[in-house]
């Protein structure tokens, strides 16, 4: 701990080394490889239709052509010191980040399907996280938010800015951290520029508690160095008589030009560009055009205050908590480009709708603020990697041992294609590197009537194109009871084995079994049919079913539904699937105003010959199915 008489220090438990007490804990900085599983609004190099591009001549000067903003899933810890170790360190020009406030919400969400309201209980890693974030008290909330911060500093450029939006649970604590990872501030100094207060009026209500209502949060607003971005700008405040700095507008109201207040609230008219813009920066309540489904959605213009402010068309802004996407969309709007993670699939989920319906919303600038109009620039969805599929790949016992004891299966030796025994059902483990094919069922089937099973479970990461349709009849003619079960990624089962080293292959197997049967979901796969016609060189598909396993939350949903299909909040399709990454170059997804999605999807090809469609569904929840189909254009 520092000697500095004059130093002030927040503590907490597992700050520093107990051994020694000079030495400060170490943030774990894991390098993991990053995986792209969506290519959005950038269309193959060639042939068919894709979806129209941002317009070249609208691109802000410095903003450059071949970027591709990051859409990014995965824990935000994770995420960071990947990019760091990935060129990324002094590359941000802005963080804005909305944390969570130790108030012990979870992750529910609240979503509707048909005429249902319902809600959504927080995934294995969701659970994990809250565990993480709050099981210690006061002290695991401020570890957690002290290693993301560190984290910022270093990512953010030089003259890059941090803002951190936070209630009265935690504001004080996090200042005087904020204080020790960036600096005091003060002119000349890096670190503290200023508290802004954003003050949304509604609700808190005096209580049981004696005090006066809370009504507003805080927004720390900190700088890497003692020289960060800033562009003042004019808001113009009307006042009822003249005074002595007063001028006059073309109404003969009298007004004054000052610098940007420390406290945001309601409208704001600010001079951009020498016209006077209004921009609300009201709390998005239920009636609100920006409305999606997040309680703790912040309005565009309290964004777009804060992005004016610290960037310029083309820098990059980041939100490590990107939630309903906000950020994005306001840096989308105003020219800058922007990284967003979250550790909710349901929140990537609700930020690519919106990014994909941003043509749809209101513009920033324009003063009517009519529809903003442009398509959003290409950006990319990302998974984080790992270094367990590179290794399994060329040690396949160890692979097929491990997938077995996360399965709870005893091995099975003698066999070609039954790898396990699970109660008195057969298991077959599917490839790690590629799809589960009709022909692996079907000698999976066969394996098991020559061996007295009539019991089978296949599981696998991938699925080709016809199994979801064609594997449950060979096996009802064959009289075997077959179940098709989706392995969860490796992220996921990584972060349900609480407490130990992120890489799978060093935990122990009596630890391995023994967390098992608390945390790991092997769901079955959900069933999507999809009617294939083509007529001359178009191509029709229609989505004709859609059920989801018999199981958890989503089977008590499915079943107050009049119409399965009412469960897709999203679904996109690559017409020309290389086997690589998915692009996206057609879609259909629910909005506020029309909560169904397009069940049928056309598309014309350029040239004859056989292609790959690969049809991606996303359900209310996040939850991903994928089909490929082959067709043939003659």
């Amino acid at each position: 701990m520092a000697e500095n008489k004059k130093y002030v220090e927040l503590l907490w438990a597992g700050k520093y080394n107990k051994i020694d007490l000079s030495e400060k804990m170490p943030i774990e900085k894991p390098n993991l490889p990053f995986q792209t599983i969506e290519t959005v609004n950038k269309p193959r190099a060639k042939g068919g239709n894709s979806l129209s591009l941002f317009p070249e001549d609208k691109y802000p000067e410095n903003y450059p052509k071949d970027w591709k903003n990051l859409l990014i899933w995965g824990d935000n810890k994770l995420v960071m010191s990947s990019l760091i170790k990935q060129g990324w360190a002094g590359k941000i020009n802005l963080i804005y980040i909305d944390p969570p406030f130790f108030t012990g919400a979870d992750f529910s969400v609240k979503t509707k399907v048909g005429e249902e309201k319902i809600e959504k209980e927080p995934s294995i890693i969701e659970e994990r996280a809250y565990k993480d974030t709050w099981s210690n008290g006061i002290a695991s909330y401020l570890k957690y938010m002290y290693e993301r911060l560190v984290l910022m500093r270093e990512l953010l450029a030089e003259d890059g800015s941090i803002y951190v939006h936070l209630d009265w649970h935690v504001e004080h604590y996090v200042k005087v951290m904020m204080d020790e990872i960036f600096g005091y501030g003060g002119e000349g100094k890096p670190g503290f520029r200023s508290e802004i207060l954003w003050a949304y009026r509604t609700g808190g209500a005096p209580g049981k508690d004696p005090g006066f209502s809370k009504k507003h949060d805080v927004i720390l607003f900190y700088s890497k160095s003692d020289k960060p971005k800033f562009n003042k700008f004019k808001e113009r405040i009307y006042y009822e008589k003249a005074f002595f700095t007063s001028q006059k507008d073309e109404a003969g109201r009298y007004y004054a030009d000052v610098i940007l207040r420390d406290v945001l609230e309601d409208e704001i008219n600010l001079v951009i560009d020498n016209r006077l813009s209004k921009i609300s920066v009201k709390p998005v309540i239920n009636v609100s055009s920006e409305r999606l489904d997040f309680d703790t959605q912040k309005p565009e213009g309290l964004l777009q205050i804060l992005v004016m402010a610290a960037t310029n068309p083309g820098d990059i802004v980041a939100d490590f908590f990107c939630g309903s996407g906000t950020t994005l969309a306001v840096a989308e709007k105003l020219g800058r480009r922007w990284i967003g993670s979250d550790l909710s699939k349901f929140a990537i989920q609700v930020t690519r709708k919106r990014l994909l319906d941003i043509h749809n919303s209101k513009d920033l600038i324009e003063e009517k603020k009519n529809k903003y109009g442009q398509p959003a620039r290409p950006f990319e969805l990302w998974n984080i990697g790992n270094y367990e599929t590179v290794y399994w790949q060329e040690r396949e016992d160890e692979y097929l041992a491990f997938m077995l004891k996360l399965y709870q299966a005893q091995p099975l030796t003698g066999f070609k294609y039954l790898h396990g025994r699970k109660g008195d059902r057969a298991v077959h483990i599917g490839p790690l590197n590629a799809p589960v094919t009709m022909e692996e069922v079907e000698k999976v089937v066969i394996e098991c009537r020559a061996n007295n099973f009539n019991k089978a479970d296949v599981l696998g990461w991938e699925w080709s194109y016809e199994v979801n349709e064609l594997a449950k009849a060979l096996a009802k003619k064959n009289d075997v009871d077959l179940r098709l079960v989706q392995i969860p990624s490796v992220n996921e089962i990584k972060s349900s084995l609480v407490g130990f080293d992120l890489q799978l292959l060093k935990i122990p197997d009596q630890i391995v079994e023994k967390e098992l049967s608390k945390y790991i979901k092997f769901p079955e796969v959900a069933y999507l049919e999809i009617d294939t016609k083509t007529n001359g060189n178009e191509v029709v598909l229609k989505i004709t079913d859609f059920q989801i396993p018999p199981t958890g939350e989503l089977a008590e949903i499915a079943s107050k539904v009049k119409d399965s299909r009412e469960l897709i909040d999203y679904w996109a399709i690559d017409w020309d699937y290389k086997g690589d990454t998915f692009h996206n170059q057609w879609q259909s997804f629910r909005v506020k105003k029309n909560p169904k999605v397009d069940y049928e999807a056309k598309h014309k090809y350029d040239e004859a010959g056989e292609y790959q469609i690969m049809v991606k569904v996303v359900d209310v929840f996040g939850n991903d199915t994928n089909k490929v189909l082959k067709v043939m254009i003659k």
